[in-house]
């Protein structure tokens, strides 16, 4: 791997430091973005999803040295309604178990097609798309995870587009998402979602000091 040793963190406090240089922040999302409140989560928790298909809060894993969700939103203007963005890094301690949070994303898919993100808030119709490197332009990551659906908000109604894109670089894991509402297509979701998604990779393909090239244009399956 590409990489200098010296570069990957070894504790809490050095993978921390490494997901603050890499998480964008509002205007990484375009034109209109802001913080939504709470805008950061809690350093040493995160979301899993119960055997009631219900997410929710808990302890970090001992595998996972630091994550972080920030949370910002497109406000309502003119015939569109609000559309609520997040970008999340989580460093793990190695590959193998970033991979296998990967692989967890496609298990919650298949047992949970429907799954509750609040009391009310809800995603159905879930399907997920994983590329490896090398397949279906994937030049960037080693793993890539598109999970698209339908999203339902007691505010916003619906079902309105639901997109989660995640991206694993070594022990590292990338991902961003939008939930749409009235006015918005998915494809305006994938448009709001490339470039912090790519930004974030580049930041930490600098920081690690990993030299797979960019490519220069991406395209996306809609």
């Amino acid at each position: 791997m590409d990489t200098d040793p010296a570069a990957l963190p070894k504790t809490a406090a050095q993978a921390t430091s490494l997901i603050r240089g890499v998480i964008p922040d509002a205007a990484g999302f375009g034109p209109g973005a802001v913080r939504r409140t709470p805008y950061e989560s809690h350093p040493r928790r995160w979301p899993v999803l119960g055997d009631d298909c219900v997410w929710q809060q808990q302890a970090l894993p001992k595998d996972v040295l630091a994550t972080l969700t920030r949370s910002y939103e497109i406000p309502a203007s003119g015939a569109k309604g609000p559309l609520r963005l997040s970008a999340v890094v989580t460093v793990h301690r190695n590959p193998a178990q970033a991979d296998w949070e990967n692989a967890e994303v496609l298990e919650e898919m298949m047992r949970c097609p429907t799954q509750r993100l609040r009391s009310d808030e809800v995603i159905t119709s879930l399907n997920d798309v994983p590329n490896s490197l090398g397949d279906s332009g994937n030049a960037y990551a080693d793993d890539t995870l598109t999970e698209l659906g339908a999203y339902t908000g007691a505010d916003v109604g619906g079902p309105h587009p639901y997109i989660w894109a995640q991206a694993r670089i070594g022990q590292f894991t990338l991902a961003v998402s939008a939930k749409g509402s009235t006015g918005w297509s998915r494809a305006d979701l994938f448009d709001r979602l490339r470039d912090p998604q790519v930004g974030m990779r580049a930041r930490l393909r600098a920081a690690i000091e990993r030299n797979t090239p960019e490519p220069s244009s991406t395209k996306d399956d809609r």
